[in-house]
């Protein structure tokens, strides 16, 4: 997969794109992660990406003339379907099944805003779809385009260690993963459960999903209204909804 990223710092990527998995990715050939100084697309010898807002307000906004120049620039080799993302609040929020998503992709193209936004005629020209990180503003795209990168490679074969990997993880199926452990088998009197040291993959197959669908309802019980369950596992969210009445009676 290739990704282009214009950003006003492309500094800001080198120590995150440069280390532990993106690394991996990037050395096996499986990433082609290109960055793009949105600076040098613009045409004033001060390199001006950014102007005060027509109407007033606080803050600058990024100019449409650079910004679409360099996006212009990165897709002439691109195949049709290329997705131009720009990062802002207002965009989807983004998820494990946009990630998955995405990772089926050739080429991507984000475009990481930054000030107080960027000129509206960008979104119409040149973007095809807008992606947040959450409910909540930060200074820049740099920072959400770092951590949709990180997400979406997991997802293209041959960067995790373990073939389908990414399809375990919290969230790949709408319920959370369960507790991990490793040795030593105590540790300042906490034990690691006995089922983990048995061998027996049937029984540690169904605990593990009975111990992730616990830890849901215990601290996401939200996903749980999306999530595919079987009668079987219907019936334990009952039993867990039950013992928390009764400790709540208990404790009363």
């Amino acid at each position: 997969m290739r990704i282009d990223v214009l950003t006003l710092f492309p500094a800001m990527f080198q120590g995150p794109m440069t280390e532990s998995m993106l690394w991996k990715a990037r050395d096996r050939g499986l990433l082609d992660l290109r960055l793009h100084d949105i600076r040098d697309f613009t045409t004033d010898k001060h390199n001006t990406a950014d102007d005060i807002p027509y109407g007033g307000g606080g803050g600058m906004i990024m100019k449409a003339e650079p910004v679409v120049s360099a996006v212009e620039h990165v897709l002439q080799d691109a195949p049709p379907d290329t997705s131009v993302i720009l990062l802002t609040p207002q965009g989807r929020v983004f998820n494990h099944q946009i990630a998955k998503e995405l990772a089926n992709h050739e080429r991507l193209v984000f475009v990481c805003g930054r000030y107080e936004g960027i000129d509206d005629r960008v979104r119409q020209l040149v973007i095809t779809d807008e992606l947040s990180i959450g409910d909540y503003v930060l200074t820049g795209g740099e920072l959400p385009t770092m951590v949709i990168i990180d997400a979406v490679i997991r997802h293209i074969p041959g960067v995790l260690g373990a073939e389908g990997a990414a399809d375990s993880d919290s969230h790949a199926d709408g319920i959370l993963e369960g507790p991990h452990y490793t040795r030593p088998p105590v540790f300042r009197g906490l034990s690691v459960p006995a089922v983990l040291q048995e061998g027996n993959h049937a029984k540690l197959t169904t605990w593990r999903r009975e111990q992730g669908l616990r830890r849901t309802w215990q601290q996401r019980p939200d996903l749980l209204l999306k999530a595919d369950l079987t009668e079987a596992e219907r019936y334990l969210l009952a039993t867990f909804a039950d013992e928390d009445a009764q400790s709540n009676r208990n404790e009363s």
